[in-house]
C-alpha cells in the first residue's frame, strides 16, 4: 500500500496542476496513433501510476526513455498518481489499460467485480513497512500490542496481524508527512522503505529501523494490473509491452539509471538527484524487483501461482473473501510475460 509522506508533500503542486504525460496525453484504448509517415501504426496504451513519478517507476521511465515502447511498436502514456489516484477504479472503467498496485488490495477489487488481471510484478516483495526510531522498544510484532500507529485504515496487513497475533492497536489516520516521526522518538508509521527514510535523514533525524511485513508472513507483490477485457483483446500489444518493460526494468537496475531520472525530472521537478539516487539504490540493495533472495535477474517481472495461493488464503481467513470465492486463475496470469 502506498504511503509517501514527504514526496506527497514536496509533489502535491504538481498534481494539483494536472496530470503528466510523458507521450502524450491520449485517450486510454488500442486505437492505432501517430507513427512517423511510412512506418506501421501505434498502438495506444494508458499506464495509470499509483504515486507520482519516483525511482519506483523506474522501469517504466526507462523503457519510455530508451524509446523500447515506441520500438514495440507502442505509444505509451504515464499518468502521474498519489493519494487518491484510484488505480483499480481508473483501470476497471477503461481510463487506464494498466495501472501499478499491490497485489492483495486488488483481491478484494476482484471479488467486487472489477475486470482486473494482474500481469506482472513491479517488486516481487512490497516495500511497505512499520518505520521506527532505533531505540524504540518495540522489537517485534507482538510488541505492538495498545500502540498507537500511524497508517492508511485500509492497509490489509493491520487486520492481518490483529489475527495472526491476538493483538490490538490504535491506527491514527495517515497524514502524509514524516513531522511527527521526526519529532517523537516512540512514533511508529507505515512506510515505503525506499522514500520515507530519506526525507527523514534529511529531516535531521538518525536513519529508521524496520519491522518488514513479510516477516510476519504477509509477502505482497507490487503489481502491474491490466483491464482484463483489454488485455483479451490486444495479447500482442500487452506482450509487447511487457517485454519492453522488463528490458527498463534490467536496464534501470544494472546499467546507466540516467535517462529513466531524467524523465523522472520531467514529470515530477521534484525529483532530486539526492533522492533519486538513495531510492534507486535501496531497490538495488534490497533486490526489491529482482526477489530478495534472488541470484540474478531472472524473476524480473515474475509473478508465481503458489504466492497467489497464499494471498487468498489469508484474505479468507480475515473473513473477507467467502472461502474458494476466487480461484487464482482469475486474478493473475503468466501467459502475456517473455518466456523465462
Amino acid at each position: 500500500m502506498k504511503i509517501h509522506a514527504a514526496s506527497f508533500r514536496l509533489t502535491l503542486p504538481l498534481l494539483a496542476a494536472g496530470a503528466w504525460c510523458l507521450a502524450g496525453c491520449a485517450k486510454s484504448g488500442s486505437a492505432a496513433s501517430g507513427a512517423k509517415a511510412g512506418e506501421p501504426a501505434l498502438t495506444k496504451i494508458t499506464v495509470q501510476l499509483d504515486w507520482v513519478p519516483e525511482p519506483e517507476h523506474g522501469g517504466l521511465f526507462q523503457a519510455q526513455a530508451r524509446g523500447w515502447f515506441r520500438e514495440a511498436g507502442l505509444d505509451v502514456t504515464l499518468v502521474p498518481g498519489g493519494p487518491n489516484a484510484l488505480v483499480n477504479q481508473r483501470i476497471a472503467t477503461g481510463q487506464a489499460d494498466i495501472g501499478q498496485g499491490e497485489s492483495v488490495t486488488t483481491l478484494l477489487d476482484v471479488q467486487k467485480g472489477l475486470p482486473l488481471l494482474q500481469v506482472a510484478a513491479v517488486f516481487q516483495n512490497d516495500p511497505s513497512v512499520f518505520l521506527l526510531h532505533a531505540d524504540n522498544p518495540v522489537r517485534d510484532f507482538k510488541d505492538l500490542n495498545g500502540r498507537k500507529i500511524m497508517a492508511r485504515p485500509a492497509w490489509i496487513f493491520l487486520d492481518y496481524l490483529r489475527q495472526k497475533y491476538a493483538i490490538d492497536f490504535t491506527i491514527i489516520p495517515f497524514n502524509f508527512s514524516v513531522t511527527n516521526f521526526i519529532a517523537d522518538k516512540d512514533f511508529i508509521q507505515q512506510g515505503y522503505y525506499i522514500a520515507e527514510p530519506f526525507f527523514i535523514t534529511q529531516g535531521g533525524a538518525p536513519a529508521p529501523r524496520y519491522l518488514y511485513a513479510w516477516d510476519a508472513g504477509y509477502d505482497s507483490y507490487g503489481v502491474l494490473i491490466a483491464n482484463r477485457d483489454w488485455a483479451r483483446q490486444n495479447p500482442a500489444a500487452l506482450r509487447a509491452f511487457l517485454a519492453a518493460y522488463i528490458r527498463g526494468w534490467r536496464d534501470y537496475l544494472e546499467g546507466d539509471p540516467a535517462p529513466a531520472h531524467a524523465a523522472l525530472k520531467q514529470a515530477n521537478d521534484k525529483n532530486t538527484d539526492a533522492f533519486m539516487d538513495f531510492s534507486r539504490a535501496m531497490i538495488v540493495k534490497e533486490k526489491l524487483v529482482v526477489g530478495r533472495d534472488a541470484a540474478d535477474s531472472a524473476r524480473i517481472g515474475r509473478l508465481d501461482p503458489a504466492r497467489y495461493a497464499t494471498q487468498l488464503k489469508i484474505v479468507e481467513d480475515l473473513k473477507l473473501l467467502p472461502a474458494g470465492a476466487l480461484k487464482v486463475p482469475e486474478v493473475m496470469t503468466t501467459e502475456f510475460l517473455p518466456a523465462p
